[in-house]
Formats: C-alpha cells, structure tokens, sequence
C-alpha cells in the first residue's frame, strides 16, 4: 500500500522530533569517553508503522514508549495532536491519557496533557468531559485564557447563559479583551427565556443589563420591542420598534411587519400610512428596503407600502428581462393594477424560498435572522439582503415549471 501524503507529513514531523532528540544527545548525553548517545531505535521502529499505515500498531508502540523514555513526552504530545486534527480522537483520547497516567509527570506538562485530553472530549462532542477539564484549567493554569474560550463555546452550545456569562466576565479580566457585545447576547438569550415564560420583569432586567455595556447589541433594542408587544404594551411597542425605523438600522426588516400588525389589529393603518410617508419622505433611500421588507413578508393594503413595492418592480432590470412591467405601468387601469399584483404575489411566494440573510463573516445564509452564526460561531454577523435575489428566483420559477 502507498503511503499517504499525511503519512509523509506525519513521518517528517517524527524525523525532525527525533533528529533534534539527537542533536541535543550529542551535547547533554555522552558517555565516559565523551561519545555521544545513538539515535533512539525506538523512533524508527514507529516510523516504520506509520509509512506501512499501520496506525495501531504505531499508536501501541507510541504508548510503550511513552512509559520508559522520559524525554519522548513531546513527541507524544505532537502525535495526539495529529491525531485529533484527523478526526482521530479515539486515538488522540489515548496518547493523552497515558501521559496523565505517569506517576512523575511535571506539574507543567500534566497541565499540558489535561487541556489536549479536554480538546480530544471537545473533539468527541464529548461535553460534559471536556467542561470538567476546563473547569479545572481554569483554576490557575497558564491555559486559563484558552480554558475560558473553551468553556464559553461549551456553554454557548449547551445553552447554559449564567454559566457563559461568569466564563465570559472571567475572561475579560485575564484576557484583556472585551466581551461586551457576547455577553450582551447571552444576557438577551436569557431575556427570551423569561419573556416565554411570561416573566416579564425578569426579562426587562436582562435586556437592561444587555444595554448596559458597549458595543451594544441592536438585539437588545429588538427583545425590548418584543417584550412590550407580548405583554400586550402596544404603545410601548410601537414607541421602540419606531425606534428601530428611525434609526435606519438593518432591524428594519424585522421591525416594519410587527409594526403593521399593531396598526392593523387597532385599525389604525390610516396613522401608519401618515407616518411612513413622513419617515420616507426624509430618508427616501429606505424605498427599497421597505419594499423589499414588504415583498419577503407579503405586507399589503398600505398605499405608501404598495406603492414603494410598485417602483420597487418596476425600476429592477432583471425583473423587467422577464416580464413588461414598463407596459403595465402605463394608464394604471384596473387589469395593469390586477397583474402587479399578481407579480408581487408570485415574487413574495418566490422570495420565500431563498435565504434572507447572510453572515459578513464567512457567508452562511438563512430564512430568518440567526444571532449566533450556526457556521463560523460569531455573534451578531448576520444581515439582511437589500434586495430580492430576481435572477435566482426567476430562474429557480423557469426550470421548475
């Protein structure tokens, strides 16, 4: 069997482990007579395994090694390393382990071992394991920093907020760096929680102590809005969803169709209509966007919503490859006004099909905004698209035909 590039890589790394091992024997290990002391034939024996792939028995000869020769502790620790980066963690788990189980282990490379062995846990989806680790190595450790990292990811991915806040909190103090904008979020995680338990005051505090540090998080502003709406406060509502809108921010998208429905149940669309035209009249570059928020979430029956839907469709070139919206335009006649809608209609079904939003980090779209990128792992990266994805729907309408 030919050996793989890894093998080759592997084996490189263990030459070069075993030739500095010599170059430093020949200096600090020499006999009586001044020789210096052989290349250690235990290394070539496990290379031999490796270029053979025969990965168990290197593994096996590894761990033998480890248990009489002191001074193979780093190569050891390079193979476990290597190990885990393949995705082989069983084996990785049990370099580690045998390092630990050494009786005259020093104190620097137990700590050592403990924070591979938590990496392998980590690796295995093993949690609950690699908690405890880092737990322990953030008692002190020179890992502390990197513990702390960890355990904010763990608890992230457990969901377990209190836990990543302290961990967060902790973090900022050893590490120099701030966290604010992450904690933030960990805090309007556990707002949501309280706010779907009906525990209103709890959430408020929460979405308080969000706010409180800087950067601030839009999110905080949004849970606020939610709150206000689900315990039935509709003026407050309003108040900060209105404020979102004149802030300009990306929330847009999220906050117009909430602040429809609280015109629409208290009937009173006349004063949205009199107050979106005021907010587009001053910034009339948010045409579009309202446009766009009102195609992808079928808002209608609002004459300034329905109209920046109308010049929306009719100024986008690709849209107009496809049908003649120019042509309808002309005499806006009962039939004209009946096909825009139609178009709007089928353009709104379309757009529900494709990805709204987008993460600036590493580009993984989705349906809904997501605050916490599934992919890359950051937190507030995400952002709505502008405008609708025409040449993709349409395409996607033609082939499904």
């Amino acid at each position: 069997m030919m050996p793989t590039e890894s093998t080759f890589l592997l084996a490189g790394l263990f030459l070069l482990l075993a030739a500095v091992g010599w170059a430093m024997g020949r200096f600090d290990e020499r006999d009586d007579e001044g020789a210096p002391t052989p290349l250690n034939i235990d290394y070539l024996k496990g290379l031999n395994f490796l270029l053979n792939e025969q990965t168990d028995q290197a593994l096996e000869h590894f761990l033998k090694m480890v248990r009489v020769d002191d001074k193979t502790i780093e190569t050891h620790f390079a193979l476990g390393s290597l190990f885990r980066r393949r995705g082989e963690v069983d084996r990785a788990i049990r370099i580690h382990q045998n390092i630990i189980a050494r009786p005259d282990l020093a104190p620097e490379q137990r700590d050592q071992a403990l924070f591979s062995l938590a990496k392998d846990y980590l690796g295995a989806g093993l949690l609950d394991r690699a908690e405890k680790l880092f737990v322990r190595l953030a008692q002190g450790s020179r890992y502390q920093v990197q513990a702390l990292e960890a355990l904010c990811g763990i608890y992230e991915q457990e969901r377990d907020w209190r836990k990543a806040i302290d961990s967060g909190q902790r973090l900022e103090v050893l590490g120099g760096q701030s966290l604010a904008l992450q904690i933030a979020h960990y805090h309007c995680e556990l707002a949501e929680a309280a706010a779907a338990k009906g525990n209103y005051a709890l959430a408020r505090k929460h979405v308080k102590k969000a706010q409180a540090g800087r950067p601030r998080t839009m999110r905080g502003a949004l849970t606020r809005a939610h709150i206000a709406r689900d315990s039935n406060d509709n003026k407050t509502a309003l108040k900060l969803y209105n404020r979102i809108l004149d802030d300009k921010t990306y929330l847009i998208a999220e906050a117009l169709p909430e602040i429809v429905s609280i015109y629409e149940r208290e009937n009173a669309t006349a004063d949205l209509e009199v107050a979106l035209r005021a907010l587009l009249k001053e910034n009339p570059e948010m045409n579009s966007l309202v446009a766009y928020t009102a195609i992808v979430n079928d808002l209608g029956g609002i004459p300034v919503i329905d109209q920046c839907v109308e010049e929306y469709m009719l100024n986008e070139p690709t849209l107009g490859e496809f049908v003649e919206l120019q042509q309808l335009s002309v005499g806006n006649t009962g039939s004209n006004v009946a096909a825009l809608a139609k178009i709007r209609g089928a353009l709104s079904k379309l757009a529900s099909t494709t990805p709204r939003y987008q993460c600036q980090e590493c580009g993984f779209s989705s349906q809904r905004l997501l605050w916490q990128c599934p992919s890359c792992r950051n937190w507030e990266t995400q952002r709505p698209a502008s405008r609708v994805q025409f040449d993709t729907v349409l395409q996607h309408s033609i082939t499904s035909r």
